[in-house]
């Protein structure tokens, strides 16, 4: 495993309380020794504060960090002054994403695409940052077709981009379609698998919804089955997730990023069930 690319995605807290929590759970993550932490942005870039002060906590904690950066509702001063602010602080990583508009945001800003936010950073900061990019194995909910879902993603990595972070899914043939289709149109970058632990069926569910990620039917219906035995869902979760892993690693995904949701519990128990 230490061959692979292990990361671990976090949201910045709101509250001092969840501060508290984030922080527990953070140093239970850190024996696992990731690579970084990636910290979210918030819609329209609603919590960027929240995202540096968790971020220069990691990073005090002698951990790399990756923060998020979504140019939706930004302009090309207040992305200027972001920039700025993180090579300030000695931060050498981040997730350059399109992001999504927040519930009454009539504009996108200056910004249309994730392509043109890493143009951007390269040309301010030059080679200053390490730049991980999203990638969408079902393809992004919005796009037009998976061709057009494709030449977009080109077009990232072609601007700048060190490597790809994907949206979660559980079906490894998705993902090495993907990376495939996108090895045939000159992407070298390594583009690395999102993992998303089953915890809580509800919310897997309008997550998946929200943003695409397909359920297969069989997995659906086992996790219906369960009702609310979160015991059940974890144990069959967990089974269910390992086994994705371990198929991604086996056919030469360069590594895994667990969206972690603030917890520790189920990516720590995938991380040693893989590590056997």
């Amino acid at each position: 495993m230490t061959d692979h690319n292990f990361s671990i995605e976090f949201f910045p807290p709101k509250t001092a309380e969840g501060a508290e929590k984030l922080r527990v759970t953070r140093a239970k993550l850190s024996e696992l020794h990731p690579k970084y932490f990636s910290v979210t942005f918030g819609a329209g870039g609603t919590t960027q504060q929240g995202t540096l002060d968790t971020v220069l906590e990691i990073l005090a904690a002698g951990e790399e960090a990756a923060p998020h950066l979504s140019c939706v509702g930004g302009t090309r001063d207040s992305i200027r002054a972001i920039l700025q602010q993180y090579k300030s602080h000695g931060i050498k990583r981040l997730v350059a994403l399109r992001g999504d508009l927040p519930s009454g945001y009539g504009a996108a800003g200056e910004f249309r695409y994730a392509n043109e936010l890493v143009e951007f950073i390269r040309a301010e900061t030059g080679d200053w940052f390490h730049i991980e990019v999203a990638a969408y194995p079902e393809v992004h909910p919005q796009a037009k077709s998976p061709q057009s879902d494709l030449d977009a993603f080109v077009r990232k990595v072609n601007a700048g981009a060190d490597a790809a972070i994907t949206q979660y899914f559980y079906n490894a043939d998705a993902y090495f379609q993907f990376v495939e289709h996108a090895h045939k149109a000159g992407v070298t970058v390594p583009i690395v698998a999102g993992i998303m632990p089953i915890t809580n069926t509800t919310q897997l569910m309008r997550f998946s919804d929200m943003c695409g990620a397909e359920i297969p039917r069989w997995v659906r219906l086992k996790l219906s089955s369960f009702g609310d035995d979160t015991a059940s869902i974890k144990a069959f979760g967990l089974d269910v997730v390992t086994a994705l892993c371990e198929r991604l690693l086996a056919g030469g995904a360069p590594g895994l990023h667990f969206y972690s949701m603030n917890q520790a519990a189920a990516t720590t128990a995938l991380w040693q069930r893989l590590v056997k």
